[in-house]
């Protein structure tokens, strides 16, 4: 059975929240859900993006925290500590408007 069931949201720290929602919306053409203030958020297919300014001293510009679904978080947690399985994955990379790579 695996651990991580799906990632649930996903946190990035932006220098403007009003040209990242343009770009996100614009550009990678994703769901706008809602924007408060210095937060906004968007649906990539079930996954939540969060997208907040950057306030002084909590993070830099880019920063990302993935949420994970789990069922049992204590066994998610034993099980993620041992070592790398090796796997090789590739990417391609892009920026947003802060200059940040994103990867597909």
């Amino acid at each position: 059975d695996a651990v991580l069931r799906s990632i649930g949201q996903v946190s990035r720290r932006v220098s403007s929240v009003e040209a990242a929602v343009a770009w996100y919306r614009d550009v990678l053409q994703l769901p706008h859900l809602y924007t408060y203030g210095d937060i906004a958020f968007f649906d990539v297919q079930g996954t939540r993006l969060f997208l907040s300014a950057i306030d002084e001293g909590a993070g830099e510009q880019g920063e990302s925290v993935l949420y994970f679904r789990v069922d049992d978080i204590h066994a998610a947690c034993a099980t993620l500590t041992v070592e790398d399985s090796g796997v090789e994955e590739w990417m391609a990379f892009f920026s947003d408007p802060d200059g940040q790579h994103l990867r597909s």
